[in-house]
This record gives structure tokens, sequence and C-alpha cells, in this order.
């Protein structure tokens, strides 16, 4: 995620970590020398066909509107994605505080919040694939660590580990029934949180949206010159070309707001999110507390 203050207004057209202008650059510069291309033919070879400026204006209209739209519906699944793990850090302290109020400090407290530590590194590795493996093996140790890595599923091994602990502890009274209940409620809020992150992952817009947008707007780019050649003079490049960088730069960032967890400028920062979380942890057990991740070049992992 993109962490910086406001540009002054030349840094504005400077700026390229977090910009999608490298993604599309091809295209603004196809666009234009394309307009140049039917610009030249116009003047020099033969009089090329001309179309309405007012129909492309209309066509334009329609071509934003749903941009827009679609850029709204890839947004809305980014935001979901930060508020899924914005929960999750809460439930974190929530679950260590509910800890010391039902079972007391001890190695049960220990275990679990190490544990719930254990299930938001994996988690993370199962959204975008980070390497995790050392992490883990500092929260809870070589052995368990192993034994979580090799299931199939490792987050939601680390959540069997903790309620098989709670069990315990009731079977034994270190925990009486109502902390067991609120416990065994705070810790379904992490599966139901992962299950949310798992859909996201694997169910984007639809195909058919991404098709429909990049067509239109190859299709747009492609009969804009044909427009200006009455009314734009040798600016069409120019004009073809700012009007490719607003369209193509639309797409492009839908395109990446769509995936919230890629490894990109713009996705949300999970493993700072799971750096608040082992601060967190670490102040419920009284361990040394790490420090915040800062952004690098201005992102924040």
């Amino acid at each position: 995620m993109i962490v910086r203050d406001t540009p002054s207004r030349w840094q504005l057209f400077l700026i390229l970590k977090g910009s999608v202008v490298p993604q599309i650059l091809p295209n603004i510069i196809g666009a234009a020398l394309w307009a140049l291309l039917v610009l030249v033919l116009d003047r020099y070879v033969m009089a090329m066909p001309t179309i309405s400026i007012g129909a492309m204006g209309v066509f334009g209209l329609s071509l934003s509107l749903f941009l827009g739209f679609r850029n709204n519906a890839a947004y809305d699944r980014w935001w979901e994605a930060r508020k899924i793990w914005g929960r999750m850090v809460s439930d974190v302290r929530s679950l260590a505080q509910e800890l010391r109020i039902f079972a007391g400090k001890g190695e049960d407290e220990e275990f679990i919040l190490t544990r719930i530590l254990a299930f938001h590194h994996l988690h993370r590795a199962q959204l975008r694939g980070d390497e995790v493996a050392q992490i883990v093996r500092h929260w809870v140790g070589a052995d368990a660590a192993e034994q979580l890595m090799r299931q199939e599923n490792g987050p939601n091994a680390a959540l069997r580990d903790i309620a098989s602990r709670l069990r315990e502890m009731a079977e034994d009274g270190r925990i009486d029934g109502f902390g067991q209940r609120a416990l065994a409620e705070r810790l379904a809020a992490f599966p139901a949180a992962q299950a949310g992150n798992e859909r996201l992952l694997t169910t984007p817009l639809p195909f058919v949206y991404s098709l429909l947008v990049w067509r239109t707007t190859y299709l747009y780019c492609l009969l804009l010159p044909f427009a200006l050649l009455d009314s734009a003079g040798w600016f069409e490049p120019l004009v073809a070309a700012v009007v490719a960088y607003v369209f193509f730069g639309l797409a492009q960032v839908t395109h990446e707001l769509e995936h919230p967890f890629r490894k990109q400028a713009n996705a949300v920062p999970l493993s700072a999110l799971c750096r608040v979380m082992e601060i967190s942890v670490c102040n419920a057990l009284g361990r040394e507390v790490p420090p915040r991740l800062a952004p690098v070049d201005h992102v924040l992992d």
C-alpha cells in the first residue's frame, strides 16, 4: 500500500511508484502514434473518413460510466479485504483480553496467542505466497511449525490446535463453561474471516466485465483520431495520448484493486497488519515489542 503525503504539483507528473503509467505506457504511445499516422495520411496522402465528435462524445460518456461502475466494484473488494483484516486485528486483541479474564496469565495464554499469530502468518502465505516458515518457527517452535506447514490448510490446523487446547482447559477445570463459550465464539471469528479472504482471492470480478472494458477502450482509442481530424489539428496525437492515459489508466487501476492480496504497490499491507498483531500479543505476554513495519520507498508491505 502506498503511504506518502500529497505530492507537490511538479512531483505529480514525475511519481511512478504506485502509478499505473509504467503498465499502460505502451498503450499511450501506441494511441499517440496511431493518431499521428491518421493525421499524416489525411494531410499528405488521402482524405481519411471522419466521425462526428458528438458521436464519439456519447461513446466516451458511456465508456466512462462503465469504467466508473467497474472501478467502484473493484474498490469495494479492496476495502472489504482491508475491513476483514482490520476485524482480525481487533479479534486478536479481544482474544488476548478474554484469555486474561477467563484463564489468567500462564502457559495456556501463551500457547493460544502464539498459535493465533501462526494462523495469521500462514493465512498471509495462503493469500499471496509469502515465505513465513521462519516467522512461524519463531512463535510456535520448530516442531509445531513443521506440523502446521505440512497440513494442506495450515491456518485451519492452527485453529484446531487452539480448539483442542480450550477443550483441555475446560476438562481440567482451568476455565469455566462461560469462559469456554466466550472464547469459542471469539475463535469462530477467525475461520469466518479466513473464508471471506478466500472468497475475495478466488472469486474475481466476472471476466466478461474485464473483456468488455478492455475491448471497448481499445475500440474507442482506435476511432478517436478520425473524430479529431477537423478539430485538433497537430495536437491530435497529444489529445489521443491524454484520452488513452485516462481510459487505460482507469482500466488498469480497476484491475489492480480487483486483486487486493497480490504483491503490488496498492495491495492491502498484510505484513504490516500481522506485525500490528504481533505487537498486541507481545504486550499481552509481556515480551519485547517488535517495531512497526515502516514503508520502504513509500510502499507498506
